[in-house]
């Protein structure tokens, strides 16, 4: 198993699109490097922390450069600090990781993606500084409530 932390803008949509993805064997929201060490959701913006899905997910069936694209593909990669109708850096794009052997991959697909784009890509690849889980109520949010909001169009998921 492998893990990777995926900062998309609001969490609850990142978290339903990649829980519902073969091979991804568990998804987790909380807050990723943020400049204290606790943090709550109430608090993000003044403690710096992105609002992140931690991935586990099996390669045999489906590879870190599959869960990438499917990344890139339900963000806006050229906003800074916006995803959808949420605004504010706990909103900002991410790849964050323990491993430089996932970093180098990340560098390199963003890297490729850029030479398509005509802006500059606003996605951070950084290492994981410090993960706090989020509060329970934010694990599994739109399966809990199914009218919540998503900027993300769950009914169009990817095939890569």
């Amino acid at each position: 198993m492998i893990e990777v932390y995926l900062a998309g803008g609001c969490f609850w949509g990142v978290e339903a699109y990649f829980s519902n993805l073969d091979g991804v064997i568990k998804t987790e929201v909380g807050y990723a490097n943020g400049k204290t060490a606790t943090t709550t959701y109430e608090e993000l913006k003044v403690t710096g922390f992105a609002e992140t899905v931690k991935v586990t997910f099996d390669e045999e069936i489906i590879s870190l450069n599959e869960i990438f694209e499917h990344f890139y593909y339900i963000i806006d990669p050229t906003s800074l600090n916006k995803q959808g109708n949420d605004v504010g850096s706990q909103y900002r794009t991410g790849i964050y990781s323990r491993s430089e052997a996932i970093l180098k991959a990340a560098r390199n697909f963003l890297n490729i993606k850029q030479e398509k784009e005509k802006e500059k890509i606003m996605v951070e690849v950084k290492v994981l500084n410090n993960y706090i889980r989020a509060e329970e109520y934010h694990q599994d949010y739109l399966k809990k409530n199914p009218a919540g909001y998503c900027h993300i169009n769950l009914d169009d998921v990817l095939e890569i």
